[in-house]
């Protein structure tokens, strides 16, 4: 049962596709009061959900504010991360979903004023409100993303490995990565540059000393099954005679202050004009300047610092500077230092900024503040849509940092700045449910983490969990440790477990593909399948991927091996070297394994098959025709083994075929 409810006059953000009648609201499940909605928890309950964010798979505990923010300290004190996403399942007897659908922030206590209570509030007054009720969890997410729209479809070689950095600053430099990788025999698919692709940071240039051989370096790198996945950022240069400047000034494409004039901030280039993602003569403008590099035969994006990122604005930096003058005739005491410690802090990202600038959103003036969301959202679907009229019907690979709920249908996401935290690497096992029930299927985090200095053990671990999500990349900033897996002392080990990832992907793909079509989910909490048994429900280091298959990684410094809960009969297989060394039956309950660094190990349920291929050193090598299939019991059910081309959009569930253990 589904209920949407209507209060005021909602922004429209086109998060959902299919809207049932609105009926008044009434108090049930939700009591509505003057400052939000309540309900009392139960102790045993589970509250799910809310995408990209801190903590655990269960968020009861915390204050979760809905605001997409650019801040890469992903500490267990922070309240928002790049995602938006107003959804929640409160899971107990009864299984019930909730989604807020506004552009503003929302707040979600969940037991952290009151332990019981969980209380939902809205920035305004104008917002819709949907209550999903059903059998299970599991049913209650089919639900949901039945309203929402189908999940974004990647290319299949987009299931590959991917290596990144921040930056590549050359094309030789790109040449010698790619040489490395395909001399020491790591399968990888892709390679992303970041911003010093551009010249001086620009959108849709390429740095003519650096890169001014682009087009010969894309088909070298086509002829070596490697992609070359640019990032576009979304503040365009503030420069006479850009291009994309020129125009997007001439024809009122970016955003306004006050006053109507182009609002001015700070971003990678300097001073720059965010385009107006809402307007949407502007967004087609935008995405159709995807063309560009289009042309030159990328077939992969990712859009980033589209909270949209703001490193300081015009008027703010002249305020700062005016009173740093101040301060900088007196003798600042306790107070006047850590005032103006906080001025300069207080710089970028500042909410008086976002309340400054406006955009022309379906007609209206509307403060950015109110629509802050949404920006990210409609930047990506800004490109998407472009795809669909310049290349429609070939897929695109795409994801972006900031999102709402409704860009699923567009793109992926990876999972932000993170860190080369044990910490982070933990996060990420218990982020891959939250965002798949908002309906968010191709993600990943950086893996081997973005800032601080990886150590071996820790992107040996971070790999060894990664070779499962659908977005793998290895990404890191600069001036951290290099990254680039050939170059540690344990390559081999890389080589093996990457090597793992590649004779996965029929099973990885067939069930990202199963659950982009059938409005499930890929990856599932162990409350999900076993709701009766309390012990797995309330296990938040252990995922179902698909349904045949539960993994266990390890997340600790220095651990060899760790405690596995089975809630049922399962069997493990152990890689180790990149191939399977070990099959053992574990029955249910919990049991101390053995993993070693660079094993794998995968625990196939009671009943099912998992395929294995031969693997191969890109994603266009790997094939279904030799399959080893390994089982768990005597009579397995048939599996349904999904395959297409892997580059169009001609994909339905009709294309499985059934594999039988013989």
């Amino acid at each position: 049962m589904i209920t949407r409810s209507i209060f005021g006059k909602p922004i429209e953000t086109d998060a959902v596709l299919v809207k049932p009648e609105a009926v008044a609201f009434q108090n049930g499940v939700l009591e509505k009061k003057a400052d939000g909605f309540y309900y009392t928890m139960k102790d045993e309950e589970i509250i799910y959900g809310l995408g990209e964010n801190v903590r655990g798979i269960n968020k009861r505990g915390w204050k979760y504010i809905s605001s997409c923010a650019d801040d890469p300290i992903h500490t267990e004190d922070k309240r928002s991360l790049y995602g938006a996403h107003n959804f929640i399942i409160i899971s107990g007897e009864k299984n019930v979903g909730i989604f807020v659908d506004t552009p503003g922030k929302v707040v979600f206590d969940i037991g952290y004023t009151k332990y019981d209570t969980l209380h939902i509030q809205t920035e305004t007054d104008d917002f819709e409100i949907y209550v999903i009720e059903n059998a299970t969890p599991d049913a209650v997410v089919t639900e949901f993303r039945k309203l929402i729209g189908k999940s974004y479809i990647p290319p299949k070689w987009a299931l590959g490995y991917g290596q990144s950095r921040w930056s590549y600053f050359t094309s030789d430099e790109v040449r010698e990565v790619v040489k490395q990788y395909r001399e020491n025999h790591i399968p990888i698919d892709s390679l992303y540059l970041d911003i010093d692709y551009m010249e001086n940071y620009k959108d849709f240039t390429f740095n003519p000393d650096s890169f001014a051989d682009f087009d010969e370096l894309v088909e070298e790198m086509k002829e070596q099954h490697i992609h070359l996945v640019p990032i576009i950022d979304a503040g365009v240069k503030k420069e006479d005679g850009y291009d994309v400047y020129e125009e997007g000034k001439e024809n009122n494409y970016f955003c306004k202050d006050a006053d109507g004039n182009d609002f001015v901030v700070g971003v990678w280039p300097g001073k720059c004009c965010f385009p107006d993602m809402l307007n949407d003569e502007a967004r087609e403008w935008f995405g159709n300047k995807y063309k560009v590099l289009l042309d030159k035969g990328i077939d992969g994006f990712w859009n980033d610092m589209n909270e949209p990122a703001i490193f300081y604005s015009e008027k703010r930096m002249d305020e700062i500077f005016n009173k740093l003058a101040e301060y900088g005739k007196m003798n600042l005491d306790v107070q006047t230092f850590f005032a103006c410690k906080d001025l300069v802090l207080g710089m970028s990202n500042n909410d008086e900024d976002y309340a400054s600038f406006y955009h022309n959103y379906k007609g209206q003036k509307v403060c950015h503040k109110d629509v802050h969301n949404l920006f990210g959202y409609y930047m990506t679907r800004s490109a998407s849509e472009a795809f669909d009229r310049i290349v429609p019907d070939k897929r695109i690979l795409m994801y972006s940092r900031a999102s709402y709920i409704g860009m699923h249908r567009y793109s992926g996401i990876w999972q932000g700045d993170n860190m080369s935290w044990w910490s982070h690497l933990l996060m990420n096992v218990k982020m891959m449910p939250s965002l798949n029930m908002c309906g968010f299927l191709y993600t990943g985090a950086d893996l081997g983490g973005f800032g601080a200095d990886v150590t071996e053990d820790l992107l040996i671990r971070w790999m060894s969990f990664g070779i499962f999500t659908p977005l793998m990349r290895n990404h890191s900033a600069n001036g951290t440790r290099r990254q680039e897996l050939y170059l540690f002392e344990q390559s081999k080990m890389f080589k093996d477990i990457i090597s793992v990832r590649y004779k996965l992907i029929p099973y990885l793909y067939s069930e990202y593909m199963k659950a982009a079509l059938n409005d499930t989910m890929m990856f599932r909490p162990l409350g999900f399948v076993y709701g009766k048994d309390e012990i797995a429900r309330n296990v938040e280091d252990q995922l179902l991927i698909g349904d045949n298959v539960m993994v266990a990684p390890v997340y600790e410094q220095n651990a060899i091996g760790r405690v596995v809960y089975f809630p049922e009969k399962m069997k493990m297989l152990r890689f180790s070297e990149g191939s399977v060394t070990e099959e053992q039956i574990y029955e249910k309950g919990h049991h101390y394994i053995k993993m070693p660094l660079g094993d794998v190990c995968i625990f196939i349920r009671d009943g099912y098959i998992l395929p294995i291929a031969e693997g191969g050193e890109y994603v266009d090598a790997v094939t279904s025709d030799s399959l080893t299939l390994y089982a768990c019991g005597d009579a397995p059910a048939p599996y349904a083994l999904y395959e297409d081309d892997g580059n169009t959009k001609e994909y339905d569930m009709a294309n499985c075929r059934m594999l039988t253990l013989e």
